[in-house]
């Protein structure tokens, strides 16, 4: 573990010889960036099929390939404004002619422990953020996407010296001592459980966190919305990756009298998008055999416990030994069930009824708050009540999942789901120190409040204060 320590310091003491780099340097990273995507999109897709025993091609052309290029693009087009220093209000009562600025400058040197799920996005969109504020990088991804990983490491010491990006490869021993470092930030991408842990051992060295976690990310369906329309948008939402997206629905609320047609509705949708599931490229597998077990575990758990279960396979294929696990719908479903205490990570969907909206509303605020919450409604009231009264990391009204693809808007959980957000200028921010300055003028009335203090500073106070 010596070897990361090395890399970490020798990055910050290139950071600090060359100091900030300017625009046009980071504008050739990230340009540079963009090209080595672009370059090899095609072998992105070969090696995630490799590691999840099948991966959409398109999936992954996508949920990486365009949501990464798109991000560069959208840092390249932005960058100029985000570096300028801001002037910042002043009361010109205390400081008459002074003035007022925040200087936003590069942390030094980020780590950044990307997860498997999305393992090409997830390290080189927070990549990409990082060296557009000027920092030094060192990138940690999954063990679990072995292929990846060393694709990753390949592409990024073509166009990086490592003092600038380097990548450390290797399974959670290395994972725990990278968490360790004395990085100037440190970000990770992963579960709840994980992100505590990397949390408490980032603590060690003061180091800031941001935390991307998951959890259980609710659907409303209301009373008034069009249920065939609804399970569209939910069908992709959930069936993307086969379920292997920390913002994929994880349950849903029906209205009461709803559940079956919605079923049938879902069960249609998903159809229509995967006629057959054990030869159909676009049927994503689950990533390694203990996540597949876990998932399978979360079925059978509900069943043992009295919940109906429906499995969506339209030409009752067997799945044999390809990690595939056929849409299921679960109905029922209590709170004593583990599928619904742990996040799902995978295509099983839990669904639940309620009456009022408030029904609906309660029970997500009675449980941890979620990182992606999705409301089906035209009634602009209803709207309005779902995003007052719950909080969750980000919201899509009338669909599923389209809020992380805007680059303008943060990207974060809160409390269990997450720490911190990133994505377009707030991940500008997130990986910049904003240095206050003030500039004081030739004309310095600051003599006026040194002692020896008597009238004249109680005149002054008064004027400030009030009477």
């Amino acid at each position: 573990m010596e070897l990361i320590t090395q890399v970490v310091e020798r990055q910050r003491a290139a950071f600090l010889r060359d100091g900030p780099p300017p625009l046009a340097l980071r504008i050739e990273h990230l340009k540079a960036l963009e090209w080595q995507v672009r370059k090899h999109r095609d072998r992105m897709a070969e090696v995630l099929s490799e590691d999840f025993g099948n991966r959409s091609r398109h999936e992954t052309l996508l949920a990486e390939t365009l949501a990464t290029v798109m991000s560069l693009r959208h840092a390249r087009k932005h960058l100029a404004r985000w570096m300028r220093p801001r002037n910042s209000p002043l009361n010109r009562l205390q400081h008459p002619f002074a003035r007022a600025e925040i200087h936003y400058q590069p942390l030094g040197v980020v780590g950044i422990m990307a997860p498997w799920n999305y393992p090409f996005q997830l390290a080189l969109v927070p990549l990409g953020q990082a060296l557009a504020a000027g920092n030094r990088v060192v990138l940690k991804p999954s063990e679990l996407t072995p292929g990846a990983s060393a694709l990753l490491a390949t592409m990024l010491s073509e166009i990086f010296d490592d003092d600038r990006v380097a990548v450390i490869q290797g399974g959670p021993e290395v994972a725990s001592a990278f968490s360790r470092q004395r990085f100037d930030h440190l970000m990770f991408t992963g579960s709840t459980a994980t992100g505590r842990r990397v949390m408490m051992a980032a603590a060690e060295n003061l180091v800031p966190v941001t935390l991307e976690l998951g959890g259980k990310s609710p659907v409303i369906i209301g009373d008034d919305y069009d249920l065939d329309r609804a399970a569209g948008s939910i069908a992709l939402g959930k069936m993307l990756n086969a379920g292997q997206t920390c913002i994929a629905p994880d349950y849903v609320f029906v209205p009461d009298g709803k559940v079956d047609q919605f079923g049938r509705a879902l069960s249609l949708q998903i159809m229509r998008m995967y006629p057959t599931l054990a030869d159909n490229p676009d049927y994503t597998s689950i990533v390694a055999d203990r996540h597949f077990d876990r998932v399978k575990g979360l079925v059978d758990d509900a069943r043992a416990k009295g919940a109906r279960i429906e499995t969506i396979n339209p030409g009752a294929e067997n799945l044999g030994n390809q990690r595939k696990i056929a849409p299921t719908l679960i109905f029922d479903a209590t709170d004593d069930m583990k599928v619904m205490q742990e996040e799902i990570f995978g295509p099983v969907l839990p669904v639940k009824t309620y009456g009022a909206l408030d029904e609906a509303i309660d029970y997500i605020n009675a449980h941890d708050r979620p990182l992606a919450l999705y409301h089906f409604s035209n009634d602009a009231a209803a709207q309005r009540k779902v995003i007052e009264r719950t909080t969750a990391g980000g919201m899509t009204v009338n669909d599923t999942l389209l809020h992380v693809a805007v680059d303008d808007l943060p990207f974060g959980g809160v409390g269990p789901s997450g720490m911190g957000a990133y994505h377009g200028e707030t991940g500008f921010r997130t990986f910049s120190h904003a240095k206050s300055v003030l500039r004081q003028s030739k004309i310095n009335l600051g003599g006026a409040l040194r002692p020896p203090f008597g009238a004249r500073l109680e005149k002054i106070a008064a004027m400030l204060i009030g009477r």
